[in-house]
């Protein structure tokens, strides 16, 4: 049993890692940086120089920024540096506008802004902005996390200097509540419910994203196309099809540059979209009660949280292998599971998702969430029925957290040539 002081550091840590975001994060985060350093040099600054890890680079590439209608970092970085306010965390660029986005396009022009890729720090979160006007610099820099400021510098006054290198992660994961699955689950069950009910928010933000992602014409239109004639045709009107539309259409509302906010897990809104709409469609169609939806919400994202410890905030696995692994948990209980039956839906999950890679956010990982999604579905109903993949087999443990680790050391170590590879691809295409 869990005492009130890990209940209330694990409260704590959702309230850290689910929050609300306005576009792809990792352009966000680039914005976020550089209009903290404007903010430093109090100046639309004449150049600006940016140097960024390969993970943000492949992420930031090829998603729509929210409000512009326009692809890649170029304009995030302009309009960071124009209307961008820091103090907004994520939604950074909230109060872009047609002419803010006039203005960018100009600022693009100019050609101010330079990008380079961070050979030295071995991070694979790092954003450097160094912005410079009228003879005065300033400089931010964030690390490990997406609003995580490490250094911070106007001309010869270093403000703020906390990088310590690349032991940093290491030593903000030590500060953090340490889970395992059966902490998640004690915590999702037992804790007072009204403790937790801040989590419908993230049910409220991700629903709207779905019905703008189902109204209008984004991306791949996945979400509207399993909607269609066509997909109903094909799918029917059954609880699967409801939720595998209902969590691509937000996905591709949010990949395609939609003004609208999410609510992220571990700094991805998509792991936050993949977590949260499986369950919420899920439980509204099963018929569960407000208080098991509360609670295998929770039990969806604080697994999700839990999984990121040790895989990092980027990798060049795909974040809905861990979403989508969350909300298998999350549907697991809402058909009635225990913890045995959700450290099946677990090892099913890890058994067959792992290694799909990350190619950067664009459009397309609206099909990569409803891969993870469906494979989520189908491994929550074969857990209910006690089935599940063995230590026999693959990468499996007979503990499940084992198992988790398992999955996080391919994808934080075994793929680190896959991510170089990744890129070079991405960056050479003629």
């Amino acid at each position: 049993m869990l005492s009130a002081d890990e209940k209330q550091q694990i409260i704590e840590l959702i309230h850290q890692q689910v929050v609300p975001a306005i576009g792809c994060t990792e352009p966000m985060a680039v914005a976020l940086c550089v209009a903290k350093a404007t903010e430093l040099l109090g100046k639309v600054p004449e150049r600006i120089e940016l140097r960024l890890s390969a993970n943000i680079l492949k992420n930031a590439m090829g998603v729509g920024i929210p409000g512009t209608g326009m692809i890649g970092l170029p304009i995030a970085v302009a309009l960071g540096a124009l209307i961008g306010r820091s103090e907004l965390g994520l939604e950074v660029l909230r109060d872009c506008d047609k002419k803010a986005v006039e203005r960018g396009k100009a600022y693009i022009e100019e050609n101010r802004i330079f990008i380079s890729l961070e050979q030295e720090d071995k991070d694979k979160l790092f954003i450097n902005a160094l912005c410079t006007a009228d003879g005065h610099e300033a400089e931010a820099r964030i690390k490990t996390s997406h609003t995580h400021f490490v250094y911070l510098r106007k001309d010869d006054e270093v403000l703020n200097d906390n990088d310590k290198g690349n032991d940093h992660e290491s030593e903000h994961e030590n500060q953090e509540p340490q889970l395992t699955l059966r902490k998640v689950y004690d915590f999702a069950t037992e804790t007072d419910v009204e403790e937790l009910r801040f989590i419908l928010e993230a049910k409220r933000l991700n629903e709207a994203a779905a019905a703008s992602g189902l109204k209008e014409n984004y991306g791949h239109q996945l979400g509207k196309t399993m909607c269609s004639p066509l997909g109903k045709g094909i799918m029917g009107e059954s609880i699967f099809s409801k939720v595998l539309s209902a969590t691509s259409c937000a996905c591709d509302a949010r990949m395609a540059g939609a003004m609208v906010p999410v609510m992220s897990n571990s700094g991805s809104g998509n792991q936050g979209i993949c977590a949260t709409m499986p369950v919420v469609v899920f439980a509204e169609e099963n018929h569960n009660t407000e208080e098991e939806l509360i609670r295998a919400l929770i039990i969806s994202n604080l697994t999700a949280i839990y999984i990121k410890q040790s895989l990092g905030t980027l990798s060049a696995l795909c974040g809905c292998v861990v979403a989508s692994t969350g909300s298998s948990c999350g549907i697991t209980y809402l058909m009635g599971g225990n913890f045995e039956q959700i450290s099946y839906s677990v090892k099913n999950m890890i058994a067959n998702l792992t290694g799909m890679i990350c190619d950067g956010a664009k459009p397309s990982c609206a099909l990569k969430l409803t891969s993870g999604v469906s494979t989520a579905v189908m491994s929550a109903m074969l857990a209910m029925q006690l089935r599940y993949v063995t230590s026999q087999e693959g990468i499996i443990d007979e503990d499940v957290d084992k198992s988790i680790h398992n999955l996080t050391n391919i994808g934080k170590y075994g793929m680190d040539e896959t991510d170089r590879f990744v890129l070079d691809i991405m960056t050479h295409k003629s």
